[in-house]
């Protein structure tokens, strides 16, 4: 066997002897598991050796898992115990510890969500404690989805800063994703009733219910797409077209159809799948365990941890130097790849945690530098998910986030080949073998594109008169949804909450009844159908002639009717800032309100939310920001293109003007603003539990972190552009 030791710092193990009586037994208990499940018989493994390890000061490396109640790791214990024989075999102690994960798609809807992503933070802390009480050198990573890797990163790379400053080894780990879920099939039978079903809402003259089923239905079959067809099912037992008892039926089985039995990632590009890429583009990816399909063979985990026990000792391959050296990288991947909104928060907060001075506005600056091309042909509807994309890494066609830096190199994208990575060699080292590297390895349905679809892609960061900071996934909407709604104006459609604003959308009346009450002011309509309407579109003296009823409903017919739907009250403080990506499936498959609908909160978005919607406005309601103030009927200008919202003049846009309002709210409305804050803080403190309260927070621009975490860094980020 291997005799490998670390040999920076001190061996907290040589000096107690409690920790060499204590530990040998769970390693031995580790490996007997791995023995009887594998049935290897080249290594053994007796007390009296594990304690000469642990006394010699052989690298202690901590296999972390998650929780068995989450669809991306209920095949970990396998994982665990073929990682657990390498990393004996390569002449280290291997132990096991897991963490809870919050699945956020079992989360979404309900106030499971308030807790998502405080356990980011959680899990970070969590991780220290663990790996700092135990005393482990290293991590082998089995990487779930959601917030949980980024959490995961964000406690090694503190701990590294800590260790080092100290003079302890650094932390080295390797990240090891689980293997894609394969989605799901509506099944024929299915199928049948689904089209009978939107057979009698067209026989009911609801055709547009059958069009948004039908489009529904393209989808391949996942969670987020089960979210879809209930805002529709439920629309439609309001209209009376399917009874209570149908849509219960219809929902079963579309969800048992759902997933397959071998669990995994979720195949749509969403916060697992962009925390995959971004993990990766961080360098801690070995390839041999990126994109599967399958759980990960000994074969491959081998790969991952030869390769980790060969930079163990080399500083310049820990973890906070892996982040720092990668940063560029990572977030030129992540735009490139359409990653979701949340990793913009996500990649602030790992630097934060690895003793970087970084802000959203940071990230910004490095994805505008040299623009990032959308090298991501993702789609759902015509068999390019995750899975797929798996499938072409498996079968030898591309190399996964290596095609795609490669692919980001040739369109001019600056990349960084000097940074580490988890093979123990360099971006550079690893790009000179070009067997299979270009994205024109495949042929039939490529998704990482050699000929971007558009010069731009990622997440745009926006700043307007009443917020300091949002963010758009631009890469999530279409060209012509940016078209139709950049340089519009558009009413507020102002809600305190996630609930009321999804009652909202689910009304089938909503528009009839903001017709109904005259809403809007009269001259403010014609302002806006003047401002708004294209070409050979209803305006000017003709839309004069109108009422108020006739001027509404030509509006909507011809989409110049504009609305912002604003969640307020959902931000780290007031909420615990949870995903709202319920009401952007309301708006999105709803194909009368999606094309006149933008959606503003201070929450956040789930990674497959995709369309016009803007999240983590700063500052929060809670927090007293502009979000707090604003009102059903107020006005707004936004340029998507040019990064702003504004709440604009009242008078000078009635004159034709787009004039930014100079108005003071939070002085005007001051009533207003202390009740809504009331209501806030006493919903928030009556439905969430004390334990998971985001009052000593960062906001979103910052990375919501603890500000102890903030308070501490020590290096500026200077960026090389």
């Amino acid at each position: 066997m291997k005799e490998l030791r670390i040999v920076r710092g001190v061996n907290a193990y040589e000096v107690n002897i409690q920790g060499k009586a204590n530990e040998p037994i769970t390693v031995a208990a580790l490996l007997d598991r791995a023995r009887f499940h594998l049935g290897f018989t080249d290594i053994d493994y007796p007390l009296d050796v594990i304690y000469d390890r642990l006394e010699r000061n052989a690298p202690r490396v901590a296999i972390i898992g998650g929780s068995l109640d989450h669809p991306a790791h209920i095949v970990d214990w396998d994982t665990t115990l073929k990682a657990a024989y390498r990393i004996w075999a390569n002449g280290g102690v291997p132990f096991y510890f897991g963490i809870p994960v919050v699945c956020d798609g079992t989360a979404q809807s309900n106030l499971g969500m308030c807790y998502s992503l405080e356990s980011r933070n959680a899990v970070a802390k969590m991780i220290v404690n663990q790996m700092e009480g135990q005393q482990y050198h290293g991590a082998f990573v089995i990487q779930g989805c959601d917030k949980t890797p980024t959490g995961i990163l964000c406690g090694l790379a503190a701990m590294d800063i800590v260790r080092r400053r100290r003079g302890d080894a650094p932390v080295f780990a390797t990240f090891a994703p689980a293997h894609v879920l394969k989605g799901g099939t509506i099944p024929d039978e299915l199928k049948a009733e689904l089209e009978e079903v939107a057979q009698l809402a067209e026989k009911k003259g609801e055709t547009h219910f059958a069009d948004e089923i039908r489009g529904t239905a393209k989808y391949i079959l996942q969670c987020s797409t089960d979210q879809a067809f209930q805002g529709i099912f439920l629309r439609m037992v309001t209209r009376g077209i399917i009874s209570e008892e149908k849509r219960k039926h219809l929902e079963k089985y579309l969800s048992v159809a759902t997933c397959d039995g071998k669990g995994g990632i979720c195949a749509f590009n969403g916060t697992g799948n962009s925390s995959r890429h971004t993990m990766s583009a961080f360098g801690l990816v070995h390839p041999s365990v990126e994109l599967l399909t399958e759980p990960p063979s000994q074969k491959a985990i081998n790969g991952s941890i030869d390769a980790l026990f060969g930079y163990c000792n080399n500083p310049d391959f820990s973890v906070s130097e892996m982040v720092k050296k990668n940063i560029e990288n990572a977030v030129r991947i992540t735009s490139g790849t359409g990653g979701s909104s949340n990793l913009m928060m996500h990649i602030v907060a790992i630097m934060v945690h690895a003793g970087v001075d970084f802000t959203l506005w940071d990230f910004d600056r490095i994805r505008r530098a040299v623009p990032v091309p959308e090298v991501f042909d993702y789609s759902l509807t015509e068999g390019r998910d995750i899975f797929a994309l798996a499938q072409q890494c498996c079968d030898g066609d591309i190399r996964g986030m290596e095609t795609v830096f490669h692919e980001l190199m040739n369109q001019g994208v600056p990349m960084y080949l000097d940074a580490p990575t988890a093979t123990g060699t360099t971006w550079r080292q690893r790009l000179e073998d070009d067997r299979n590297l270009s994205a024109t390895g495949v042929k039939d349905n490529p998704i990482i594109l050699a000929n971007p679809k558009r010069r731009f892609s990622g997440i745009d960061a926006l700043s307007g008169n009443f917020i300091e900071s949002a963010v758009v996934k631009i890469s999530g909407m279409k060209t012509p949804q940016i078209d139709s709604f950049d340089n519009k104006a558009f009413f507020g459609l102002y809600y305190e909450n996630e609930e009321d604003a999804t009652a909202a959308l689910l009304d089938v009346t909503l528009l009839a009844d903001l017709r109904d009450a005259e809403a809007f002011p009269h001259e403010d309509l014609l302002a806006m159908v003047d401002y708004n309407a294209r070409s050979g579109e209803t305006r000017g003296d003709d839309a004069r002639k109108l009422d108020y009823a006739e001027l509404f409903d030509t509006m909507v017919k011809d989409h110049t009717l504009k609305m912002i739907v604003f969640i307020s009250g959902q931000g780290p403080v007031a909420f615990g800032m949870p995903e709202q990506f319920t009401p952007t499936q309301h708006i999105n498959h709803n194909y009368e309100l999606n094309p006149l609908v933008v959606l503003v909160s201070d929450g956040r978005f789930s990674g497959v939310s995709y369309g016009a919607a803007i999240g983590h406005v700063t500052p929060e309601a809670g927090n007293g920001g502009g979000i707090l103030y604003l009102q059903t009927g107020d006005l707004f200008h936004l340029k998507l293109r040019d990064r702003q919202l504004d709440i604009i003049d009242r008078d000078a846009f009635r004159k034709g003007e787009i004039k930014p309002s100079n108005a003071n709210l939070s002085v005007e409305r001051e009533t207003l603003g202390k009740e809504r804050l009331e209501r806030i803080r006493e919903r928030r403190f009556r439905n969430v539990a004390p334990t998971n309260l985001m009052l000593d927070v960062t906001d979103a621009a910052k990375g919501v972190v603890p500000r102890a975490v903030a308070e501490s860094v020590t290096q500026k980020y200077e960026f090389p552009g």
